[in-house]
């Protein structure tokens, strides 16, 4: 059985959940929305970068895709990712009222927006009041994730969780270099690379940090069955040590050319459940901050203090440029996730509420018609 999809938006998360969908031998393409004029009227399979024509050609009427009644809706449009519209010129209202037009329609949603959504008790009440109340009328579910927030912070550090006879300290980590990421957007506008160290990008306004990862936070310490006392973020900022360029432009000497940040559930004082970020212009920054794995341009970290201790290091080992195989993993793990979301009860979902998800009919023979086992 072929679960038939409609796309919804096609950025860069978007064209690879559509290129994922496409391709995918249990998933068919229902239609595809998008909001730049220029996408309208583009076969799907060429706004993914695939040589073979779909049929299905993009449009911006969003109410002819929730006609459709496919059975789910693939929901990667930028939804919130703080307090403030963090470089997005999008509201999170707006994420909201089409989430719950499309759950009401009684078509069951995956998306990477809505980041606090990844772990719904501790998002915006209200939001999850309209949520829940879309989900109950139209029979219908939904699930929040991703790679980080995601896979790499939640399910990773709970199974190994599940091999410990104690547990002091739980800490997640992406260490990554974002020099050959080519968005000034997000480089300079979000993260503010290249501006004075003095300068407080939107990505470090105080509270956004907490509502982008403190859902994370949450998620473990509900899981580890912990009461937390208190959240708390901070962040440390590098300066470039000579000008250089990169993909999104010139970084001056003196700005900010890496950053660290953590979100810290706190217990007694002490931080017990941590989600850090380590983010590089060039990997000779910050030396003293962590080094990625593998000794690479970036990847993932799990640690967990305790006995038995433990430490779980991911990366792409033919990445050069760390940023790539993020984005499609991003979109993988919604898309993969399908099939458990179509089968599961109405309600909003995280990956324990549902059966494990995986690369289910995935697994592609060679030409030579063997399974390579080297």
């Amino acid at each position: 059985m072929a679960y038939r999809v409609g796309q919804w938006a096609t950025g860069n998360v978007g064209k690879q959940a559509l290129r994922a969908i496409i391709e995918h031998p249990d998933l068919e393409l229902a239609g595809v929305v998008v909001s730049d004029p220029a996408k309208v009227g583009r076969d799907a399979g060429e706004l993914c970068g695939l040589g073979a024509r779909t049929g299905v050609l993009a449009t911006t009427d969003s109410d002819a895709l929730i006609a459709a009644r496919p059975d789910v809706i693939c929901y990667t449009a930028v939804g919130t990712a703080g307090r403030q519209e963090v470089a997005t010129g999008r509201r999170p209202t707006d994420a909201v009222d089409d989430l719950c037009r499309i759950l009401e329609a009684g078509i069951d949603v995956v998306s990477t927006a809505l980041i606090p959504l990844v772990h719904p008790p501790s998002a915006d009440p209200e939001t999850v009041r309209r949520l829940e109340s879309s989900c109950a009328q139209g029979g219908s579910s939904c699930l929040t994730t991703g790679l980080d927030p995601g896979l790499m912070n939640d399910v990773l550090p709970l199974i190994l969780s599940g091999i410990c006879l104690r547990i002091d300290a739980v800490k997640v980590s992406e260490v990554m270099c974002y020099g050959k990421w080519d968005k000034p957007e997000a480089i300079v506008g979000k993260f503010g690379f290249g501006k004075p160290l003095d300068h407080r990008p939107p990505i470090l306004q105080p509270g956004v940090l907490t509502l982008m990862w403190g859902s994370i936070v949450h998620l473990i310490a509900e899981q580890l069955d912990v009461a937390l006392d208190e959240v708390e973020e901070s962040y440390e900022l590098c300066p470039a040590p000579e000008t250089f360029e990169i993909a999104a432009g010139t970084i001056a000497k003196g700005t900010s050319a890496a950053m660290r940040f953590r979100v810290a559930g706190i217990v007694r004082g002490a931080p017990v459940i941590t989600v850090e970020h380590v983010t590089r212009l060039r990997d000779d920054l910050a030396p003293d901050w962590p080094a990625p794995p593998f000794g690479g341009s970036g990847g993932y970290r799990v640690e967990i203090e305790g006995e038995p201790s433990w430490r779980l290091d991911i990366a792409n080992p033919d990445a050069d440029d760390p940023t790539v195989p993020g984005t499609l993993a991003t979109a993988l793990r919604v898309v993969n996730a399908i099939p458990a979301v179509v089968q599961a009860p109405p309600g909003l979902h995280t990956p324990f509420t549902l059966p494990m998800f995986t690369g289910r009919h995935l697994l592609r023979r060679p030409a030579g018609g063997a399974v390579n086992d080297q």
